[in-house]
């Protein structure tokens, strides 16, 4: 009872969080319309980040609050924030209606989103493990971590079926409120089910005790023994389990609905398979861990990670839009520039005022970035096709406006049009797709490699929560442990979509964003291995 109960609760709360992440490109097109196309997309990349931005103040607050008052009720007043906040989302005005407000209400409902999930996790958690013997405590914690993939997985099945329901231009227009809509009977039902439950054991004989820590804060970050711990579980296990999280279950969405233009329907498909062929393996690894530890499942994770990332995501671009690595093997995308000519502008402008229409090299790198099409940028000596910027595919060129005729407001509109329709019709005889051939896509080899990706997952996710949990003591447990797992959930892996894309529309290269991900898995499996400390033989009523 204590685990289903915790675990669906905190199932929906991942619903909630998550139907956001999935919507993203709708959602960027309704609440970010004002800016580029390019920046809509990071902008709602970002909003979606700003739900994790403020996880580790919700860790600080509520595991403050479940450390002095308790695990249950703590809970249950995280829920209901959540709950309230998602079904807001589908009542508010789009950017058409209500302009720059729109995003900042989007944006307030998110950070509410972010604070209260800050304190959930760290309470169900706690909850299951100090009702778990000590030999099956990452046997029992582990179904509190299939639920962040549960709750994508009925996200993607809500979304699924209401895009089926109602079509897609219906769906893109209004019907991506009703996702939104319906989570407020998913909160009647999760508040009445942990209404059920008694506070945990280890707390309940705590507090009779009088042994409940009277300033949890202070004991754990300002005394430098716990702040230790509290600093290795960050850098040396969960850092590197956010960036394995969000890469294979949402960068690797993203990847495929974005970059790959395969449709969305399908992309959701073909995830939402994928996770539940490989949720059963949360549990698996969750009970080896009770029997080898936590830490080299954690570690080996990271380290297959880190080396296999590249060479997965291109397989996945051979298997799913064939046509695109076709193309760019025999016809590779060059911008080329005039050494004198003006630098090009990184490709996303956080303030959403550069329209990249004023000089040459923006204009042709942003149509490109827009379309998903790779490219190199390269340096010449003299002006190429008469102009200072051109677009080189194979052997063919496109001169882009030169910059001087771009600041002719009243030409400008009809320049970049005649421009983007030239280049167009050159990359589609070069054989780049306008979005992936549905018949083309090797569905069940692109499921083979998302079932890698989430298999991953599994590894450095099933066994933290036992891990996290033993690392500290009983007093101040919901309170230390909160904050490191939202510290790199919340930022290290929360950020990575946005990043990365906006990586990839910095250099052209689809897959430059991958080294957002290897490089913090490595680094977190260096100082695993180094400081870490083993926990699964541990007691934790201390």
């Amino acid at each position: 009872m204590v685990i289903a109960a915790s675990s669906l609760g905190t199932v929906f709360e991942w619903y909630d969080f998550y139907l956001y992440g999935l919507l993203a490109t709708t959602i960027s097109a309704q609440f970010f319309a004002g800016v580029n196309d390019t920046t809509a997309f990071i902008f709602a990349l970002a909003a979606f980040a700003a739900g994790f931005a403020v996880r580790p103040f919700g860790a600080l607050v509520f595991g403050r609050i479940g450390d002095l008052v308790g695990r249950k009720n703590t809970f249950l007043v995280t829920m209901g924030i959540m709950g309230g906040s998602t079904f807001a989302v589908g009542l508010l005005p789009n950017f058409a209606t209500a302009g720059v407000v729109a995003p900042i209400l989007l944006v307030t409902l998110r950070v509410l989103q972010g604070l209260a999930l800050g304190g959930q996790y760290g309470g169900a958690a706690t909850y299951v493990a100090e009702h778990a013997p000590n030999h099956k405590r990452g046997l029992y914690t582990s179904w509190i971590q299939t639920t962040a993939t549960l709750g994508l997985f009925v996200s993607l099945l809500v979304v699924i079926g209401t895009r089926s329901w109602l079509g897609e231009a219906a769906f893109a227009n209004w019907g991506w409120r009703v996702p939104f809509l319906a989570s407020i009977l998913l909160l009647g039902v999760s508040l009445w089910v942990r209404l059920q439950l008694n506070e945990s054991p280890v707390y309940a004989r705590m507090k009779a005790s009088g042994n409940t820590s009277k300033a949890p804060l202070t004991e754990a970050f300002l005394r430098w023994g716990n702040l230790r711990i509290v600093l290795v579980a960050l850098f040396g296990a969960v850092v590197g389990q956010a960036v394995v999280w969000y890469t294979g279950q949402f960068y690797a969405l993203f990847f495929l609905e974005k970059t790959l233009k395969v449709d969305g329907m399908t992309a959701n498909v073909l995830i939402a398979i994928a996770l539940a062929l490989g949720t059963p393996f949360f549990v698996f690894f969750g009970w080896l861990s009770d029997r080898i530890g936590r830490k080299p499942i954690i570690l080996a994770g990271c380290l297959l990670a880190s080396i296999s990332y590249f060479p997965l995501f291109h397989a996945l671009t051979q298997a799913a839009n064939p046509a695109l690595a076709e193309a760019q093997a025999r016809m590779p995308v060059s911008v080329l520039l005039v050494d004198s000519s003006m630098p090009c502008s990184f490709q996303f402008d956080p303030v959403g005022k550069n329209k990249f229409d004023s000089v040459s090299c923006d204009v042709a790198k942003s149509y490109l970035a827009k379309a998903g099409i790779p490219y190199v940028e390269k340096s010449v000596g003299d002006p190429v096709h008469t102009n200072e910027v051109a677009i080189q595919i194979g052997d063919r060129l496109v001169g882009a406006p030169s910059t001087m005729d771009l600041a002719d407001t009243g030409r400008r509109k009809g320049l970049i049009a005649a421009f983007q329709k030239d280049l167009q019709a050159e990359l589609a005889a070069a054989g780049y797709p306008a979005k992936a051939e549905d018949a083309r896509i090797n569905k069940p080899l692109v499921v083979a490699i998302l079932f890698a990706l989430v298999l991953l997952v599994t590894m450095v996710y099933g066994p933290i929560a036992g891990m996290l949990v033993e690392l500290f003591p009983s007093r101040i447990r919901y309170t230390s442990m909160s904050l490191p797992y939202h510290l790199g959930n919340g930022w290290f892996g929360g950020f990575l979509p946005a990043t990365a894309f906006a990586m990839v529309a910095a250099t052209g290269d689809i897959y430059y964003g991958l080294w957002y991900p290897v490089v913090a898995a490595a680094a977190t499996l260096v100082i695993g291995l180094l400081l870490l400390p083993e926990t699964f033989r541990r007691k934790i009523e201390e």
